[in-house]
């Protein structure tokens, strides 16, 4: 099974999980997950654990779903491909504190300090097997500087395009290289 995670303000519904859905076809779940960390972590979680006991899983995370990823790739062993992914979310997303509008459905909700420091405890200091991550970064991430990804998963498989955006044009164009690397051992 592969699990799309989504990123902030985000939708399983939106154009990257929706791609995921139609080339992965029945392998492919995209939640729609709560904008409170622990609750969206704690879903992810038992759709892990419930899954893994019959099938393999593998993640795909973008932005914050990256953020998240790691952690549930850390604490379940899993390998995961991280899409222009959030490394410091409790720093990037502290400005939004307020009300934020949802990209997908445009429904509003109150984004808090206490979010931004769930985020801070989910952090993952070091991977400790960082082959099992393939970083795709755009150097044009107009949200999120790709250096920092970069240097913080030394030893992970990358993918690093000039120019493009934060939502990772052409990300379709990847999904052969993505099956390759679930396929592959660690």
């Amino acid at each position: 099974m592969i699990v799309y995670i989504h990123g902030f303000a985000s939708s399983g519904l939106g154009a990257k999980a929706r791609l995921v859905r139609e080339h992965f076809k029945s392998e492919a779940i995209a939640p729609s997950l709560s904008y409170v960390p622990d609750l969206a972590l704690d879903s992810l979680k038992q759709l892990i654990e419930k899954s893994a006991v019959h099938e393999p899983v593998h993640l795909i995370g973008s932005s914050l779903g990256g953020f998240y990823a790691i952690h549930l790739a850390e604490t379940y062993d899993l390998k995961a491909v991280l899409v222009n992914p959030s490394i410091e979310p409790y720093n990037t997303l502290a400005p939004y504190v307020g009300t934020v509008t949802n990209f997908y459905d445009l429904t509003t909700f109150e984004w808090n300090r206490r979010h931004v420091e769930s985020l801070r405890r989910m952090k993952i200091e070091t991977a400790t097997n960082p082959a099992r991550f393939l970083l795709m970064l755009q150097t044009g991430d107009e949200t999120l500087d790709y250096r920092v990804a970069k240097e913080r998963l030394p030893g992970a498989k990358m993918i690093i395009e000039e120019g493009g955006s934060h939502a990772f044009d052409g990300f379709e164009n990847h999904f052969r290289t993505i099956e390759t690397f679930f396929k592959d051992h660690v």
